[in-house]
């Protein structure tokens, strides 16, 4: 998504051309161009898929909207397996309209989970639930704190359901470091990702993901903490920015990859 002015191809050359070794993927782009057709080009190129993003939105409760969701979710499981893929990055979804009950929605989370944890397992993925900044509890993720993500994700094997940690998200939580070591310790810390706090936030907020060093952000602080917690998997940078989106996009993967260098080596 950094990147999405690329087409696939253009990214996977781009990423081959820039020495990245992997590359997390979206589902929209990844239907859009093909499943079986992505699988193929990364591979050819020498590329790791690092995450699927994403499946969620569990909080649903009418039944047939529930029964859409994990089928969604298994959908997206299988999108995982076949992009070789070990991650699928969940984003866990917001109140239902007319409801104000947050304990109920991560309740229905956990539900659904107890259903895709084993089916996930069974394909070779993890299921890595991404707490999302608490502007977003309404709309998109009533999960807020890795503390909220980790107390449903330990209701499960880590090798079923672990935690993404992502900086933009989490970096304003003075418990977030020993949450961090708190999932290390069970192995849950399924991706990391990077992306800086910038301000004022644009009009929608969703596209506010700043450059590396354009922010409030320490990343090598964070970097230290999943080291620390004994993480030695890929780092992702993601940017939704409608700033960054509008240059050219091998030029900003580029610059991207100096940025990543300069804060966090």
């Amino acid at each position: 998504m950094t990147v999405k002015q690329l087409s696939l191809p253009e990214l996977v050359d781009a990423c081959v051309q820039s020495g990245i070794p992997g590359v997390g993927l979206w589902r929209d782009p990844v239907q859009t161009y093909g499943l079986e057709a992505t699988a193929k080009l990364v591979r050819d190129a020498g590329l790791t898929v690092t995450t699927l993003c994403r499946g969620g939105f569990f909080t649903a409760i009418a039944p047939d909207e529930r029964a859409a969701a994990l089928a969604d979710n298994r959908r997206a499981i299988d999108e995982a397996a076949t992009l070789g893929t070990d991650t699928l990055v969940l984003v866990s979804g917001g109140l239902p309209p007319g409801s104000k009950d947050l304990y109920g929605a991560r309740e229905r989370i956990a539900d659904a989970l107890a259903e895709l944890g084993p089916y996930a397992a069974a394909n070779g993925v993890r299921l890595a639930i991404e707490p999302l900044h608490p502007m977003f509890a309404s709309d998109r993720c009533v999960v807020s704190t890795l503390a909220q993500a980790l107390d449903i994700a330990e209701r499960f094997p880590a090798e079923q359901v672990g935690v993404t940690v992502d900086t933009y998200h989490i970096w304003w939580d003075d418990q977030a470091p020993a949450q961090i070591a708190r999932a290390g310790a069970t192995g849950r810390i399924h991706t990391f990702q990077l992306a800086d706090w910038t301000t004022p936030l644009p009009e929608g907020v969703l596209n506010g993901r700043g450059q590396i060093g354009d922010g409030a952000i320490d990343m090598r602080e964070w970097k230290a903490y999943v080291e620390a917690a004994g993480y030695t998997g890929p780092i992702e940078v993601e940017l939704f920015n409608d700033t960054l989106w509008a240059r050219d996009g091998r030029e900003l993967l580029t610059e991207t990859a100096a940025r990543f260098v300069e804060h966090t080596a």
